[in-house]
C-alpha cells in the first residue's frame, strides 16, 4: 500500500507539472528517480539487480538511465530517427505536397457536400500512411481541401473538424508510436501493422466517416447554416514550384519495401531503418534527375540529418524518460499492487485494458499530445499484460490508437490550434465538433480489438 500511495503522489505531481507546460522529459525522469529512491529508502524494491549495480544507490539511478538510453538509441531510437529524417526530406523536395495534391483531385468531382467531407477524412487517413505529422498534414489539407469543402456549402467548422481529425489514428508503420508498440509487443512492424493495426484502423475509419457525415450535418442545421454552392477561391498552391507528379510515389517507397519483404518475398529481411535508407537513396537519385544539380542534392541531405536530430530530441528522449518513470513505478511495487487490486475486484484482463486506455485518453486530452502519455505508459503494458496472461499487443494496440484519437479532442494540441487558426474559428468550438466522432472512434477502437483478437 505504501508503494501505491507514493506512486499516486508522484504521478499527480508529474501530471500537474506537464499540464503546466513543464518539459515532459525532465519531469518524467525526475518522477522516476524520486520513486526509485523511495523504493530503496522504504525497502520496497531495488533500482538495478545486484549484479548490475554500481555499488552506490545514487549512481544506480544514472546507470539505469545510461543503459536505457544506449539500448533505445541503438534500436528503437534509430528507427524513429530514420523515419523523422525521411519525413523531413520528403517535405524538402516537395514530394509530400505533390502526394496531397494528387490524392484530393478525385474528391473535387463529388458534389454532395457532406459525402465529400467524409471522403476527405478517409483520404486524410490514407495520406497519414506517408505523412507522419498530424499538424503538417492538417496544414496541407487546409490549403488544398478546405476551400473546396467550403465552396460546396459545408460550414467552416464542419470542414475544419473533418480535416483536424484526419490523423486521429497513427496507423502508419513508420509512425514512432507504431514502431514502439511493435517493439514492446515483440513482433516486426510489418506483422504488427498488417495483422493488428489494419483491421482495427479500417473499422474505426468507417465508423468515424459515418459519424462525421451525421454529426457535422446535424451541427450545421442546428446552427442555421445554409448549404450553398459558391465558386471556389483559387488555392495558393504554387504548382510551378512543385516537382513532377511521379514524385508522389516517393513517400510510399518505405511502406512498399516493408510490405513487399514481409508479405511477398520473405527470404530477404527488410527492417524499418533499411527501408528508410534505401528510400532516401532512391529519393536523392530522383531529385538529381529532376534538378541536375548534384551540389543541391548533397546539400539537401542535411535536412535528413536535422530531422534525425529533432526526433532524438523530441521523441527518443521522451521514450527513455517514460521508461525511467515506469521503472520508478515498478520499483515501488505500484504496478503489482494495482494489478492485484484489479484482479481481486474482478476486473480481469478486459477490465485492465479499459483502465489503461482510459488513463491514456484522459492524459492525451489534458496534455494535448498523443505521444507523451503513450510513451510514458507503453513500457508498463507488457508487464501488465504478462500479469493478466494476455499478449502485450492486446493492450498496446488500443492504448496507441486511444492516444491519437483523444489528441483530436484537445483544444491545445497542435493540429487543432493550426487548423482552427487557418480557418478563423475557435479551437474550443472546433473540439465540440470533433468530440462525438472521436468518442465513437475510441469505443470502436476498443470494441474492435476485443472482437478481432481477444479470446
Amino acid at each position: 500500500m505504501t508503494g501505491v500511495i507514493l506512486a499516486l503522489i508522484v504521478t499527480v505531481l508529474v501530471g500537474f507539472l506537464i499540464v503546466k507546460k513543464y518539459k515532459p522529459q525532465p519531469v518524467l525522469v525526475m518522477g522516476g528517480m524520486i520513486l526509485m529512491l523511495c523504493a530503496v529508502g522504504f525497502h520496497l524494491g531495488t533500482i538495478l539487480p545486484a549484479k548490475e549495480s554500481t555499488g552506490a544507490v545514487f549512481f544506480d539511478l544514472f546507470e539505469f538511465i545510461k543503459k536505457t538510453l544506449s539500448t533505445r538509441v541503438a534500436g528503437l531510437g534509430l528507427s524513429i530517427m530514420a523515419v523523422g529524417g525521411f519525413a523531413r526530406y520528403m517535405d524538402q523536395i516537395g514530394a509530400s505536397k505533390v502526394l496531397v495534391q494528387l490524392a484530393i483531385k478525385p474528391l473535387r468531382k463529388l458534389k454532395a457536400p457532406y459525402v465529400m467531407l467524409s471522403a476527405c477524412f478517409l483520404m486524410g487517413q490514407f495520406l497519414g500512411l506517408f505523412i507522419n505529422s498530424a499538424s503538417g498534414l492538417g496544414m496541407l489539407l487546409m490549403v488544398t481541401m478546405f476551400p473546396v469543402l467550403v465552396s460546396l456549402g459545408v460550414s467552416r467548422l464542419s470542414a475544419t473538424a473533418a480535416i483536424a481529425t484526419t490523423m486521429c489514428l497513427d496507423w502508419s508503420p513508420t509512425d514512432p508510436g507504431s514502431v514502439l508498440s511493435a517493439e514492446k509487443a515483440g513482433m516486426s512492424i510489418g506483422v504488427y501493422w498488417q495483422e493488428y493495426q489494419v483491421p482495427v484502423a479500417l473499422t474505426v475509419m468507417a465508423a468515424v466517416a459515418v459519424l462525421h457525415y451525421l454529426v457535422q450535418r446535424w451541427f450545421d442545421r442546428r446552427e442555421g447554416h445554409k448549404v450553398e454552392i459558391i465558386a471556389p477561391a483559387a488555392t495558393p498552391a504554387d504548382a510551378e514550384k512543385l516537382p513532377p507528379a511521379w514524385f508522389a510515389l516517393l513517400p510510399m517507397v518505405p511502406l512498399i519495401l516493408i510490405l513487399t519483404f514481409t508479405m511477398a518475398i520473405k527470404d530477404i529481411k527488410m527492417d524499418l531503418v533499411n527501408s528508410m535508407l534505401i528510400s532516401l537513396f532512391v529519393a536523392m537519385a530522383c531529385e538529381f534527375i529532376r534538378s541536375r544539380d548534384l551540389n543541391k542534392v548533397f546539400a539537401d541531405i542535411q535536412v535528413f540529418f536535422d530531422g534525425m536530430g529533432m526526433q532524438f530530441a523530441a521523441v527518443v528522449t521522451l521514450v527513455v524518460s517514460g521508461e525511467v518513470f515506469a521503472q520508478g513505478l515498478r520499483s515501488v511495487g505500484a504496478i503489482d499492487s494495482i494489478i492485484s487490486s484489479a484482479q481481486n475486484a474482478g476486473f480481469g484482463a478486459s477490465g485492465m485494458i479499459l483502465v489503461m486506455v482510459g488513463i491514456i485518453a484522459v492524459c492525451s486530452v489534458v496534455m494535448g499530445s498523443g505521444n507523451a502519455p503513450f510513451f510514458a505508459f507503453a513500457a508498463l503494458a507488457p508487464v501488465v499484460a504478462a500479469k493478466m496472461s494476455i499478449p502485450p499487443v492486446l493492450m498496446l494496440l488500443p492504448m496507441h490508437f486511444g492516444a491519437s484519437i483523444s489528441r483530436a479532442v484537445s483544444p491545445i494540441t497542435a493540429v487543432i490550434v493550426v487548423t482552427s487558426g487557418i480557418a478563423g474559428v475557435s479551437p474550443f468550438d472546433l473540439v465540440k465538433r470533433t468530440a462525438i466522432p472521436m468518442a465513437g472512434a475510441l469505443i470502436v477502437n476498443v470494441a474492435a480489438t476485443f472482437v478481432y483478437f481477444y479470446r
